[in-house]
């Protein structure tokens, strides 16, 4: 599917990922279990970097992957991200988040369980389970539809109360549709190229 839409930011993939998703979402949990549910799998990146972070910090994670549209195996065969993270003793980990079967839970390592569903977003159905969400679709401007009062009421849905969602997002318009499911917003510091981004608790 060509969304006509970069996978990551032209200002660095790994680098957002570590700014949107792990400072300001994973750092806020220690030492426990962690279910996270991952909107917009892609290319694994922040999956494998999740992988990488959590046994750093002690954290036994089950991610959940959901992506609808999965990327080939020729885009897959350009990345390099366990060269660019100093992981290479992890590329069988990182090629196993990829040849895994969907649908299925996977011990990518004793500490961290992956699920990867192919689908749409409008089709998640868990109640009260995830802990962080990572929403990482692609940006309003090519798909509006995935940041709306719909979208984001099912995500407040799956989360446990204390939970959080970040995003790369900033849009008012997003930060407006969070905010009347129910979410407590702030925005945040962007990455790179990025002014600010959000991120949602539930109380």
């Amino acid at each position: 599917m060509d969304w006509q839409e970069q996978y990551h930011s032209k200002h660095g993939a790994i680098q957002e990922a570590y700014h949107v998703f792990i400072h300001s979402g994973l750092d806020l949990f220690k030492n426990q279990n962690l279910h996270i549910l991952e909107i917009g799998f892609g290319t694994g990146l922040n999956a494998f970097i999740t992988l990488v972070e959590s046994e750093k910090r002690n954290l036994k994670i089950n991610y959940t992957g959901v992506e609808a549209f999965p990327v080939s195996g020729e885009e897959l065969d350009q990345l390099n991200y366990p060269e660019e993270l100093n992981s290479v003793l992890r590329k069988n980990d990182f090629n196993l988040m990829h040849s895994s079967l969907w649908q299925e839970d996977i011990e990518i390592s004793s500490e961290f369980i992956l699920r990867k569903e192919q689908k749409d977003f409008k089709d998640i159905d868990m109640i009260e389970t995830v802990d962080l969400i990572y929403f990482d679709a692609f940006g309003a401007r090519v798909q509006p539809e995935l940041w709306t009062v719909e979208i984001f009421e099912i995500m407040f849905r799956a989360m446990k109360s204390g939970g959080y969602l970040v995003t790369y997002a900033a849009k008012g318009s997003v930060r407006r549709a969070m905010l009347e499911v129910g979410f407590i917003v702030e925005r945040l510091p962007g990455p790179p190229g990025k002014r600010e981004m959000l991120r949602a608790r539930k109380k």
